[in-house]
Parts: structure tokens; sequence; C-alpha cells
């Protein structure tokens, strides 16, 4: 029984009949009696690879699905996230690196089919999944479920995302074979069959009878219990350590006939900060494609994904007993590297596609050309809270206990919470906050002296003294909302009120911080620099310039010396670099942010504490997998 019992399973040599096949009519279906998709009546399955779109620089989209057709691939699997587009409640941006038509007439110009994933969750260890944090502006909303005011916003969103799909639709002329409705759901505790039933008859309004639309799980029984429909096509994901056959009788077990799918195989894995770079070996990777592919099984090569940029501002975390933020980067051992550069990987995954089928005549397109810059030095700017009234421009906020990031509309970065000392505290008195209490990050300040930090899941108390009245300050950081994990509902800031002792805290001052804004219009490159008495520890901005020689190449900063913090250039927000936990020591820059014949502008956020010669050094290759000490020299 299962799959060593199969039979007839998709060859997709085989010749239809003629019956199936009209070359007027395009259609892409699901062959029951063959275990096969049908392209146009004849059998096909597919070999495919995740792009996101979102985390690659426009200009480079081109490249990057090239390198992938090159690579043998049949078809690109493309997440849209919700967030991405809809900013806020009912304000949509589809202008420039958001702009998914012009990346999907992108594809379809190259010959690639595509495999969308429009969620609305979608993982993708992409800030809460993809799901918009506004959605928790209304606190005891249930997500990825049938609350009402969940499925509204989703209703709402899908009604202005799937009419630009529809044209795109193959059936329709366009290139995109399937759809896949959420994600992984069966991993979500919810279990709610009533919200997948909504989301089936929402996309078969929007997008008609004749689409494709699946889901993906695990191979775990719980999961595709869960995360399966009638009306759904289920299909599987698992990476090259599990055992091929076992798997899609998995599969198997839910979906009796029809296409063998691993809609997410891994390639790679993700990283955390704190733990070592992710790596899998070319041939173990290869060897379970050539596995499947043997079965007549359709592949997407999940990375996630085949190729990637940084994550810029927009990196999850996972919640593993733990909340565990995921890097900057998004390289993952992948296929094409995080640069789009052709790796090992990707040939011996090309060898074995030219097994099954022919490859694309002409050469792989080469790895882009890097430059190493060199060291720039950099200037400190200012302390962070002297330069309230710039990034803070309405004022703060006055509550008597914490408001979090949601209750004050505030989706990315920073929050600065200000009280004052209750009595004097001569001897050593504890800061603490209840647990889980403290998302993500906070740096404390106690007249404007750098304290220390707290930490979620980690250290949430701190020893301080002073006077009554002295100003107390705490910087949150969102280091991510979870994207995958028991309960994406995550709440930032100060979850609950702060005690100094036995003295609760109250008559907070809350100032929403516009930093990323700022940095894009020109700040503090436009304005004279503050005069600093205090040292190099605590939040401060630094700033620096540097020229090209006449060429603006892909490069990669490293952080020698330096804490914690983030970087932009020329008003581009590259991510966050964390030297001290790593494994991360890089951050890649692409060629496109860069100017030709005029300055480049670096503007760094350090949160913790800077070298004492503030100093970057532009390298030709990333660093993923080492944690420098702090005592890092311009000559290592």
């Amino acid at each position: 029984r299962g799959l060593l019992g199969l039979r007839g399973v998709c060859s997709p040599h085989r010749t239809a009949p003629l019956s199936q096949a009209s070359p007027s009519a395009r259609s892409f279906q699901l062959d029951y009696e063959h275990n096969c998709f049908l392209k146009d009546g004849v059998p096909f399955r597919y070999i495919s690879g995740s792009i996101h779109y979102a985390r690659v620089p426009r200009p480079a989209w081109r490249d990057r699905l090239l390198k992938m057709h090159m690579s043998g691939l049949s078809a690109v699997q493309v997440y849209v996230p919700w967030n991405y587009h809809e900013t806020l409640p009912g304000v949509y941006d589809f202008a420039g690196n958001r702009d998914v038509e012009a990346f999907l007439d992108l594809t379809a110009e190259l010959g690639l089919l595509v495999i969308l994933r429009p969620g609305p969750y979608i993982c993708a260890e992409w800030e809460m999944g993809g799901l918009p944090s506004w959605l928790l502006w209304k606190p005891d909303i249930i997500l990825r479920t049938s609350d009402p005011a969940f499925l509204a916003a989703v209703d709402s969103w899908l009604h202005v995302l799937l009419p630009k799909i529809k044209p795109r639709l193959y059936q329709h002329g366009g290139n995109i074979i399937s759809v896949q409705v959420e994600n992984e759901y069966g991993s979500y505790y919810a279990c709610d069959y009533g919200y997948l039933r909504h989301l089936l008859g929402t996309f078969r309004a929007l997008l008609g009878n004749e689409v494709v639309l699946f889901t993906t799980d695990s191979t775990r029984v719980e999961e595709l219990r869960c995360g399966t429909l009638q009306g759904l096509y289920a299909t599987i994901d698992f990476g090259p350590g599990s055992n091929v056959t076992e798997a899609f009788d998995a599969q198997r077990h839910v979906e009796p006939k029809g296409p063998l799918v691993n809609s997410e195989y891994y390639t790679g894995w993700l990283d955390y900060w704190g733990e070592a770079h992710a790596s899998t070996s070319a041939a173990w990777v290869a060897r379970g494609l050539e596995d499947m592919l043997q079965l007549g099984a359709s592949v997407n090569m999940q990375v996630s994904p085949f190729l990637q940029l940084t994550s810029l501002s927009w990196p999850g975390a996972d919640y593993k007993y733990q909340y565990k933020p995921v890097t900057t980067s998004y390289d993952y051992d992948a296929p094409l590297s995080e640069a789009g550069d052709p790796t090992e990987k990707l040939f011996a995954i090309r060898t074995v596609i030219s097994k099954f089928q022919p490859l694309p005549v002409g050469p792989m397109p080469p790895a882009s050309p890097k430059y190493a810059y060199g060291w720039v030095a950099l200037q400190k700017y200012a302390d962070l809270l002297d330069v309230l009234d710039v990034l803070c421009p309405s004022g703060p906020i006055q509550s008597q206990f914490p408001l979090t990031f949601e209750a004050i509309k505030q989706a990315h970065g920073f929050v600065l919470y200000r009280t004052q000392l209750p009595r004097d505290i001569l001897d050593p008195a504890t800061l603490s906050a209840p647990p889980h209490s403290i998302c993500d990050r906070s740096y404390v300040m106690l007249q404007k002296e750098y304290q220390g930090t707290l930490e979620r899941d980690r250290q949430i108390t701190l020893s301080v003294t002073g006077r009554a009245g002295d100003t107390l300050d705490m910087l949150l950081e969102n280091m991510g909302r979870i994207s995958f994990g028991a309960n994406i509902s995550d709440f930032k800031g100060l979850l609950g009120n702060l005690s100094l002792g036995d003295d609760p805290l109250s008559n907070w001052l809350i100032y929403p911080l516009a930093i990323d804004t700022a940095v894009q219009q020109g700040w503090p490159h436009a304005a004279m620099p503050k005069s600093s008495s205090r040292g190099r520890t605590g939040p401060a901005f630094y700033t620096g310039i540097f020229e090209t020689p006449g060429i603006a190449w892909d490069t990669f900063v490293k952080f020698p010396g330096w804490s914690k913090g983030q970087l932009w250039i020329n008003g581009f927000n590259l991510g966050r670099y964390w030297t001290q936990r790593g494994p991360q020591q890089t951050l890649f820059v692409p060629g496109s942010v860069l100017h030709v014949g005029r300055p480049n502008n670096i503007t760094v956020l350090e949160l913790e504490g800077a070298p004492l010669t503030p100093l970057l050094l532009f390298l030709d290759r990333p660093l993923f997998n080492r944690t420098l000490s702090r005592n890092t020299s311009p000559t290592e």
C-alpha cells in the first residue's frame, strides 16, 4: 500500500491521449488517475526554487531569476508578504521593490512558471509570518482562525491582491500554475477547519474554479490532519535527511491519488543570533533531490529560499521553548548565495536536473563582481537621548503604566520609555521586569548613563543606585515578531510594569521613535553634529562617508569591535549587526544602493558600545560563522 505500491507514477514524457490535448485551451490540472499534473493535457512535473522578491533588490531581480532559469528550474515559488504591502489598514504599497506585478511579469518574460504563496500567513522567517502587526491593535484578536475581526482583515486584503493575480493564472494566459492557501497550518495550535473553509471559498470566488489550490504541511500525522481540507490538494515538505519513501507515504495518507509533491525541500537552513551558521552538504541535497525525481515527484527547493538577500528590517523569529530571533542575513547556505552567486550546491542540483530534463542552452551567468572598499572611519554624531526631538517630533505619550508598541501603533524599530526614580536608592536595588514582559531587548540608562540590558527569556533584572527624581530611560527594541511557533500574537515593548525593589514604577513618558524615517530623509548627514561629553557606551549614532573608485559593486561590511546595532547606507536600511553574539559578522551591501561620483553616507546606531576607534571594514566576501571578541583590531 502507499507509495511502495504505486503504479503508473507520473512520467512527464508519457504521451497524453490526443483527446486531452488542445492547442487552443491552456490548462493546468490534477490527474488523479495517473498521479500527475496535466499541463495543456500533457503529463507534467515541475522542478522549482523559491525566491522572495521582497528580499532581493529590484535591480537584481532579472539576474537572480535568470540564474534560476539557467539552473534548469521550470518554475519559481513566490511568497507575497501581506504586511509588506498593506502597511496600515487600507493603505497599500505596490511601488518600487514592492511591485509584485512587475516581478511576476519578469518571471513570465524569462519563461518561468510560478507557484504562488499569497498566505495570508506565509512564515518565510518574515516578521509575524507576513501578517500585519496592526492586526494586534485589537489586542484580543485570534490570528489564523475564523475570528470575525481576523477574517474581515484577510478578506479585505485578498480582495485587493487576488484580482491582480487572476489574469496571470496559467489558464488565463499567464504563468501561475498553482496557488497555496495558508502555510503549514497544521503546525498551528488552532486547527480551525472553519478558517480553512473560509479561505477556500474566498480564493475560489476571486480566482475561479480552475486554478489548482493546495496546502503544505510537514509529514507528521497530526499536522496533516489539521492543515488539510477537502478541496485543497495536500502537499508536504521535508529536507534531505528524510526517508523519501516514508515522507511521500505520509502524503499518500491524505492524498491517496494525485501527484507527489514536496513543496519545501530544504537545501539549507536559517540562522539564529547566538547559534552556529547552518550548512547542508551539496551531495546530501543532490542525493535527496534525485531520489524524489526518480519517483516522478514535483519538487520546490526551499532554502528558504533557493536564493536570498538581507531581510532588511523584516526578519522574524521562531519560538521553540524560547524566543529565537533570525539573523539579518537570509543566506541559508543557499544554492545561490545572498549576493546571488552560484555555489557548488547549485551546480550539484543542476547536474541532477540534467538527468531528468534538458537544461537551457547557454552558460550560467557569473557571480556579481564584489569590491573591498576597505576601512572607513566614523565619528560619533550624538547620543540617542540627545536627539529625541528629531526622532519623535510629535513628542511623548503620557501613561501611568507602559504601553505596548501596538497600543501606540508602532510597527518596527524602537520605543523609548522614560520615568523617574520614586525615591533615593543609595544601596543597589533591583530593577526587575515580570517574566515575558521585555519584548525583546531593553537598553537601560539612568541620568543618561548606560546601565546595561534586559532581554526576553534571558536577563530581566539589573541593580541600580540613584536619587529620587533621577531619569530612568529604557530603549526597547523589536527584534522581529514571531513568524513560526505556538502563537504569533507577538506584542512588543514593555508588556508589564517594572519595579524598583518593592516599588512599582509609574508615570511614564513613551516616545515612539521614527529612526528609519529620519535616516531615509537624510538625517543626520544634513544636520550639524551634536557635542557630547559622554563616552562610548549606550545608544548613539555614528556617521561617516566613503567614495567608490568609479564603480558601485556589491560589498560586505564588517564591524570590528562594535557590539550591536543597525546600519544604513544612503538612507537604505541594511539591517542589524550583532558582532558579539554572531554568527553573522558582515552585512551585505548591494551595489545598487551605492553612489558613484558622490559620497556614500553611512549611519550606524550602536546600542551598547562602540570601539575606541570607530571603524568599519568593507570586504569582498561575507563572514557568517564567527563571533569576534570586543578587542578586534584593524589588523586582524
